[in-house]
Protein backbone atom coordinates (compact mmCIF):
# COMPACT_ATOMS: atom_id res chain seq x y z
CA UNK A 1 0.00 0.00 0.00
CA UNK A 2 2.71 2.48 0.98
CA UNK A 3 4.70 1.91 -2.22
CA UNK A 4 1.61 3.01 -4.15
CA UNK A 5 1.19 6.06 -1.91
CA UNK A 6 4.83 7.04 -2.41
CA UNK A 7 4.08 7.24 -6.14
CA UNK A 8 1.16 9.57 -5.41
CA UNK A 9 3.38 11.72 -3.19
CA UNK A 10 6.02 12.02 -5.90
CA UNK A 11 3.39 12.82 -8.52
CA UNK A 12 1.84 15.46 -6.25
CA UNK A 13 5.19 17.26 -6.00
CA UNK A 14 5.71 17.07 -9.77
CA UNK A 15 2.28 18.54 -10.47
CA UNK A 16 2.74 21.43 -8.05
CA UNK A 17 6.09 22.22 -9.69
CA UNK A 18 4.40 22.23 -13.11
CA UNK A 19 1.99 24.94 -11.99
CA UNK A 20 4.91 27.38 -11.90
CA UNK A 21 5.83 26.59 -15.51
CA UNK A 22 4.91 29.67 -17.63
CA UNK A 23 3.74 27.44 -20.51
CA UNK A 24 1.26 25.74 -18.16
CA UNK A 25 0.10 28.98 -16.54
CA UNK A 26 -0.71 30.41 -19.99
CA UNK A 27 -2.63 27.29 -21.09
CA UNK A 28 -6.03 27.30 -19.34
CA UNK A 29 -6.93 23.75 -20.37
CA UNK A 30 -3.63 22.29 -19.22
CA UNK A 31 -3.76 24.27 -15.98
CA UNK A 32 -7.28 22.98 -15.21
CA UNK A 33 -6.22 19.43 -16.04
CA UNK A 34 -3.33 19.60 -13.60
CA UNK A 35 -5.46 21.20 -10.88
CA UNK A 36 -8.04 18.44 -11.27
CA UNK A 37 -5.37 15.75 -10.84
CA UNK A 38 -3.91 17.56 -7.83
CA UNK A 39 -7.35 17.73 -6.24
CA UNK A 40 -7.90 14.00 -6.78
CA UNK A 41 -4.67 12.87 -5.06
CA UNK A 42 -4.19 15.64 -2.47
CA UNK A 43 -6.31 13.95 0.26
CA UNK A 44 -4.19 10.78 -0.05
CA UNK A 45 -0.91 12.68 0.07
CA UNK A 46 -1.94 14.82 3.05
CA UNK A 47 -3.11 11.77 5.00
CA UNK A 48 0.11 9.94 4.14
CA UNK A 49 2.21 12.83 5.41
CA UNK A 50 0.22 12.76 8.66
CA UNK A 51 0.97 9.04 8.85
CA UNK A 52 4.72 9.59 8.34
CA UNK A 53 4.75 12.28 11.04
CA UNK A 54 2.99 9.94 13.47
CA UNK A 55 5.48 7.19 12.59
CA UNK A 56 8.39 9.54 13.35
CA UNK A 57 6.87 10.31 16.75
CA UNK A 58 6.47 6.60 17.46
CA UNK A 59 10.08 5.90 16.44
CA UNK A 60 11.41 8.70 18.67
CA UNK A 61 9.38 7.45 21.63
CA UNK A 62 10.60 3.88 21.07
CA UNK A 63 14.20 5.08 20.92
CA UNK A 64 13.81 6.76 24.32
CA UNK A 65 12.25 3.62 25.82
CA UNK A 66 15.11 1.48 24.51
CA UNK A 67 17.74 3.85 25.94
CA UNK A 68 18.80 2.47 29.30
CA UNK A 69 20.20 5.84 30.36
CA UNK A 70 16.84 7.63 29.94
CA UNK A 71 15.20 9.15 33.02
CA UNK A 72 12.24 7.00 34.33
CA UNK A 73 9.86 9.94 34.22
CA UNK A 74 11.00 10.69 30.69
CA UNK A 75 10.35 7.05 29.75
CA UNK A 76 6.85 7.28 31.19
CA UNK A 77 6.13 10.24 28.92
CA UNK A 78 7.64 8.39 25.97
CA UNK A 79 5.41 5.36 26.64
CA UNK A 80 2.35 7.60 26.62
CA UNK A 81 3.55 9.18 23.37
CA UNK A 82 4.12 5.75 21.83
CA UNK A 83 0.64 4.54 22.78
CA UNK A 84 -0.97 7.64 21.28
CA UNK A 85 1.11 7.35 18.11
CA UNK A 86 0.21 3.68 17.65
CA UNK A 87 -3.50 4.45 17.97
CA UNK A 88 -3.16 7.33 15.50
CA UNK A 89 -1.19 5.17 13.06
CA UNK A 90 -3.93 2.54 13.10
CA UNK A 91 -6.61 5.17 12.47
CA UNK A 92 -4.63 6.85 9.67
CA UNK A 93 -3.92 3.47 8.06
CA UNK A 94 -7.66 2.73 7.92
CA UNK A 95 -8.34 6.15 6.42
CA UNK A 96 -5.66 5.62 3.78
CA UNK A 97 -7.18 2.27 2.82
CA UNK A 98 -10.50 4.02 2.25
CA UNK A 99 -8.88 6.82 0.23
CA UNK A 100 -7.16 4.23 -1.99
CA UNK A 101 -10.43 2.51 -2.89
CA UNK A 102 -11.32 2.96 -6.58
CA UNK A 103 -13.30 6.16 -6.88
CA UNK A 104 -16.60 6.34 -8.72
CA UNK A 105 -15.75 8.44 -11.80
CA UNK A 106 -19.17 10.11 -11.53
CA UNK A 107 -18.79 11.28 -7.93
CA UNK A 108 -17.88 14.88 -8.77
CA UNK A 109 -20.67 15.33 -11.30
CA UNK A 110 -23.94 17.22 -11.20
CA UNK A 111 -27.02 15.01 -10.90
CA UNK A 112 -30.43 14.82 -12.50
CA UNK A 113 -33.08 13.67 -10.05
CA UNK A 114 -36.41 12.29 -11.27
CA UNK A 115 -39.21 11.73 -8.75
CA UNK A 116 -42.38 9.91 -9.81
CA UNK A 117 -45.50 8.96 -7.92
CA UNK A 118 -46.06 5.21 -7.61
CA UNK A 119 -48.82 3.42 -5.73
CA UNK A 120 -51.17 5.73 -3.86
CA UNK A 121 -52.55 8.17 -6.43
CA UNK A 122 -52.88 11.72 -5.12
CA UNK A 123 -51.19 10.82 -1.82
CA UNK A 124 -48.12 9.60 -3.74
CA UNK A 125 -48.13 12.81 -5.77
CA UNK A 126 -48.21 14.87 -2.58
CA UNK A 127 -45.27 12.93 -1.19
CA UNK A 128 -43.35 13.64 -4.42
CA UNK A 129 -43.56 17.32 -3.46
CA UNK A 130 -42.36 16.50 0.07
CA UNK A 131 -39.30 14.70 -1.30
CA UNK A 132 -38.59 17.52 -3.75
CA UNK A 133 -38.63 19.97 -0.82
CA UNK A 134 -36.32 17.64 1.18
CA UNK A 135 -33.78 17.40 -1.64
CA UNK A 136 -33.99 21.15 -2.28
CA UNK A 137 -33.24 21.96 1.36
CA UNK A 138 -30.41 19.41 1.49
CA UNK A 139 -28.92 20.88 -1.69
CA UNK A 140 -29.11 24.39 -0.22
CA UNK A 141 -27.31 23.24 2.95
CA UNK A 142 -24.48 21.90 0.80
CA UNK A 143 -24.23 25.01 -1.38
CA UNK A 144 -25.64 23.24 -4.43
CA UNK A 145 -27.87 24.85 -7.05
CA UNK A 146 -31.29 23.45 -8.01
CA UNK A 147 -32.67 23.84 -11.53
CA UNK A 148 -36.13 22.42 -12.25
CA UNK A 149 -36.37 20.69 -15.64
CA UNK A 150 -39.92 19.40 -15.89
CA UNK A 151 -43.00 19.10 -13.71
CA UNK A 152 -46.39 17.43 -13.95
CA UNK A 153 -48.43 18.96 -11.15
CA UNK A 154 -51.73 17.92 -9.61
CA UNK A 155 -54.49 20.25 -8.49
CA UNK A 156 -53.77 19.57 -4.81
CA UNK A 157 -50.17 20.76 -5.13
CA UNK A 158 -48.45 17.43 -5.63
CA UNK A 159 -46.41 16.12 -8.54
CA UNK A 160 -47.17 13.12 -10.68
CA UNK A 161 -43.53 13.57 -11.61
CA UNK A 162 -40.83 16.18 -11.30
CA UNK A 163 -37.29 16.23 -12.64
CA UNK A 164 -34.57 18.66 -11.65
CA UNK A 165 -30.83 19.13 -11.77
CA UNK A 166 -28.64 19.60 -8.71
CA UNK A 167 -25.39 21.33 -9.62
CA UNK A 168 -22.41 21.26 -7.29
CA UNK A 169 -19.04 19.63 -6.72
CA UNK A 170 -19.61 16.12 -5.40
CA UNK A 171 -23.40 16.17 -5.81
CA UNK A 172 -23.51 12.64 -7.21
CA UNK A 173 -21.24 11.24 -4.48
CA UNK A 174 -23.88 12.21 -1.91
CA UNK A 175 -27.15 11.68 -3.74
CA UNK A 176 -26.43 8.47 -5.66
CA UNK A 177 -27.76 6.44 -2.74
CA UNK A 178 -31.25 7.91 -3.19
CA UNK A 179 -32.23 5.84 -6.24
CA UNK A 180 -35.03 3.41 -5.48
CA UNK A 181 -38.54 3.16 -4.07
CA UNK A 182 -39.40 5.44 -1.15
CA UNK A 183 -42.41 4.35 0.91
CA UNK A 184 -44.50 6.70 3.05
CA UNK A 185 -46.92 5.71 5.81
CA UNK A 186 -49.21 8.48 7.03
CA UNK A 187 -52.80 9.68 7.31
CA UNK A 188 -53.59 11.48 4.03
CA UNK A 189 -55.02 15.01 4.14
CA UNK A 190 -57.92 13.71 2.07
CA UNK A 191 -58.69 10.87 4.54
CA UNK A 192 -61.56 11.67 6.90
CA UNK A 193 -61.40 8.35 8.79
CA UNK A 194 -57.88 8.95 10.08
CA UNK A 195 -56.57 5.70 8.65
CA UNK A 196 -52.88 5.29 7.83
CA UNK A 197 -52.21 4.79 4.12
CA UNK A 198 -49.07 3.43 2.49
CA UNK A 199 -47.92 5.04 -0.75
CA UNK A 200 -44.77 4.77 -2.81
CA UNK A 201 -42.61 7.14 -4.83
CA UNK A 202 -39.71 6.22 -7.12
CA UNK A 203 -36.54 8.28 -7.24
CA UNK A 204 -33.92 8.04 -9.98
CA UNK A 205 -30.56 9.83 -9.59
CA UNK A 206 -28.53 10.15 -12.78
CA UNK A 207 -25.02 11.61 -13.10
CA UNK A 208 -25.00 14.33 -15.75
CA UNK A 209 -23.34 12.99 -18.89
CA UNK A 210 -20.35 14.82 -20.33
CA UNK A 211 -20.41 15.58 -24.04
CA UNK A 212 -17.24 13.54 -24.53
CA UNK A 213 -18.84 10.47 -22.92
CA UNK A 214 -21.76 10.13 -25.27
CA UNK A 215 -22.37 11.14 -28.85
CA UNK A 216 -25.93 11.15 -30.16
CA UNK A 217 -26.68 11.00 -33.86
CA UNK A 218 -29.13 13.84 -34.65
CA UNK A 219 -30.87 11.49 -37.10
CA UNK A 220 -31.79 9.28 -34.14
CA UNK A 221 -33.87 12.05 -32.57
CA UNK A 222 -37.50 13.01 -33.05
CA UNK A 223 -38.15 16.49 -31.64
CA UNK A 224 -41.68 17.79 -31.04
CA UNK A 225 -42.85 21.10 -29.65
CA UNK A 226 -46.08 21.60 -27.75
CA UNK A 227 -47.78 24.04 -25.44
CA UNK A 228 -46.89 23.84 -21.78
CA UNK A 229 -49.52 22.48 -19.43
CA UNK A 230 -49.89 22.41 -15.69
CA UNK A 231 -50.97 24.48 -12.75
CA UNK A 232 -50.62 28.27 -12.98
CA UNK A 233 -48.12 30.46 -14.81
CA UNK A 234 -49.02 33.21 -17.27
CA UNK A 235 -47.10 31.61 -20.15
CA UNK A 236 -48.86 28.24 -19.76
CA UNK A 237 -50.76 27.15 -22.91
CA UNK A 238 -49.90 30.36 -24.79
CA UNK A 239 -46.77 29.39 -26.71
CA UNK A 240 -45.36 26.11 -28.06
CA UNK A 241 -42.20 26.37 -25.97
CA UNK A 242 -42.30 22.89 -24.43
CA UNK A 243 -40.03 20.25 -25.95
CA UNK A 244 -40.38 16.49 -26.30
CA UNK A 245 -37.34 14.56 -27.55
CA UNK A 246 -37.60 10.90 -28.50
CA UNK A 247 -34.46 8.83 -28.95
CA UNK A 248 -35.70 6.47 -31.68
CA UNK A 249 -33.23 3.54 -31.19
CA UNK A 250 -34.08 3.14 -27.49
CA UNK A 251 -37.54 4.69 -27.33
CA UNK A 252 -36.39 7.01 -24.54
CA UNK A 253 -38.65 10.06 -24.25
CA UNK A 254 -37.74 13.28 -22.42
CA UNK A 255 -39.94 16.33 -21.95
CA UNK A 256 -39.07 19.80 -20.69
CA UNK A 257 -41.51 22.66 -20.29
CA UNK A 258 -40.20 24.58 -17.30
CA UNK A 259 -38.57 27.40 -19.30
CA UNK A 260 -40.41 29.95 -21.42
CA UNK A 261 -37.71 29.66 -24.07
CA UNK A 262 -37.99 26.74 -26.48
CA UNK A 263 -34.20 26.81 -26.91
CA UNK A 264 -33.60 26.52 -23.15
CA UNK A 265 -36.11 23.70 -22.86
CA UNK A 266 -34.39 21.84 -25.69
CA UNK A 267 -31.00 22.29 -24.05
CA UNK A 268 -32.29 20.93 -20.73
CA UNK A 269 -34.06 18.03 -22.41
CA UNK A 270 -30.87 17.04 -24.25
CA UNK A 271 -28.92 17.05 -20.98
CA UNK A 272 -31.48 14.71 -19.43
CA UNK A 273 -31.54 12.45 -22.50
CA UNK A 274 -27.76 12.07 -22.54
CA UNK A 275 -27.72 11.27 -18.83
CA UNK A 276 -30.49 8.67 -19.18
CA UNK A 277 -28.76 6.96 -22.10
CA UNK A 278 -25.41 6.93 -20.30
CA UNK A 279 -27.04 5.59 -17.14
CA UNK A 280 -28.71 2.80 -19.13
CA UNK A 281 -25.33 1.82 -20.57
CA UNK A 282 -23.66 1.84 -17.13
CA UNK A 283 -26.52 -0.21 -15.66
CA UNK A 284 -26.07 -2.76 -18.44
CA UNK A 285 -22.35 -3.02 -17.68
CA UNK A 286 -22.99 -3.40 -13.94
CA UNK A 287 -25.44 -6.19 -14.67
CA UNK A 288 -22.59 -8.16 -16.16
CA UNK A 289 -20.61 -8.04 -12.90
CA UNK A 290 -20.88 -11.14 -10.71
CA UNK A 291 -23.57 -10.64 -8.07
CA UNK A 292 -21.24 -11.44 -5.19
CA UNK A 293 -18.95 -8.57 -6.18
CA UNK A 294 -21.64 -5.91 -6.08
CA UNK A 295 -21.80 -3.51 -3.16
CA UNK A 296 -24.67 -4.17 -0.77
CA UNK A 297 -25.43 -0.45 -0.74
CA UNK A 298 -24.32 1.05 -4.06
CA UNK A 299 -26.92 2.80 -6.16
CA UNK A 300 -29.15 -0.25 -6.16
CA UNK A 301 -32.00 -1.46 -8.29
CA UNK A 302 -34.60 1.27 -8.78
CA UNK A 303 -37.39 -1.22 -8.21
CA UNK A 304 -35.98 -1.94 -4.74
CA UNK A 305 -37.71 -0.45 -1.69
CA UNK A 306 -34.92 1.44 0.00
CA UNK A 307 -36.60 3.58 2.63
CA UNK A 308 -39.78 4.02 4.68
CA UNK A 309 -41.01 7.32 6.14
CA UNK A 310 -43.48 6.63 8.97
CA UNK A 311 -45.28 9.80 10.10
CA UNK A 312 -47.19 8.48 13.17
CA UNK A 313 -43.93 7.27 14.76
CA UNK A 314 -41.73 10.06 13.31
CA UNK A 315 -39.57 7.22 12.04
CA UNK A 316 -37.33 6.82 9.00
CA UNK A 317 -35.91 3.40 8.14
CA UNK A 318 -33.31 2.70 5.47
CA UNK A 319 -33.80 -0.96 4.63
CA UNK A 320 -30.43 -1.46 2.90
CA UNK A 321 -28.40 -1.04 6.09
CA UNK A 322 -31.13 -1.65 8.67
CA UNK A 323 -30.89 1.90 10.02
CA UNK A 324 -33.87 3.40 11.87
CA UNK A 325 -33.94 6.93 13.26
CA UNK A 326 -36.77 8.80 14.94
CA UNK A 327 -36.10 12.20 13.38
CA UNK A 328 -38.53 12.28 10.48
CA UNK A 329 -39.13 16.05 10.60
CA UNK A 330 -35.40 16.80 10.66
CA UNK A 331 -34.79 14.51 7.66
CA UNK A 332 -37.65 16.02 5.65
CA UNK A 333 -36.31 19.51 6.46
CA UNK A 334 -33.10 18.66 4.59
CA UNK A 335 -31.23 16.69 7.26
CA UNK A 336 -30.45 13.89 4.81
CA UNK A 337 -26.91 13.59 6.13
CA UNK A 338 -28.41 11.54 8.99
CA UNK A 339 -29.01 8.82 6.40
CA UNK A 340 -26.42 9.52 3.74
CA UNK A 341 -23.38 9.46 6.03
CA UNK A 342 -24.16 5.96 7.40
CA UNK A 343 -24.85 4.78 3.83
CA UNK A 344 -21.44 6.06 2.68
CA UNK A 345 -19.77 4.35 5.65
CA UNK A 346 -21.54 1.06 4.91
CA UNK A 347 -20.62 1.26 1.22
CA UNK A 348 -16.97 1.88 2.06
CA UNK A 349 -16.91 -0.99 4.53
CA UNK A 350 -18.32 -3.35 1.91
CA UNK A 351 -15.78 -2.21 -0.69
CA UNK A 352 -12.93 -2.58 1.83
CA UNK A 353 -14.07 -6.13 2.55
CA UNK A 354 -14.17 -6.92 -1.16
CA UNK A 355 -10.75 -5.36 -1.76
CA UNK A 356 -9.24 -7.57 0.94
CA UNK A 357 -10.57 -10.64 -0.89
CA UNK A 358 -8.69 -9.64 -4.06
Amino acid sequence: MFEKIEIFDKRFCELNTKLYDPSVASNADEYQKIMKEIKSIEPIVQKYREYKKAQECADEALEILNDSSSDPEFKKMAQSELDESKALLESLSDELKILLLPKDPNDDKNVIVEIRGGAGGEEAALFCSVLFRMYSMYAEKNGFKIDVINTNETELGGYKEISFMIEGDGAYSLLKYESGVHRVQRVPETESQGRIHTSTVTVAVLPEADDVELEINPNDLKIDTFRSSGAGGQHINKTSSAIRITHIPTGTVVECQDERSQHKNKDKAMRVLKSRLLDAEVTKQQGEIAAERKSQVGTGDRSERIRTYNYPQSRVTDHRIGLTIYKLEEVLDGGLELLIEPLIAADRAEKLKNSMKD
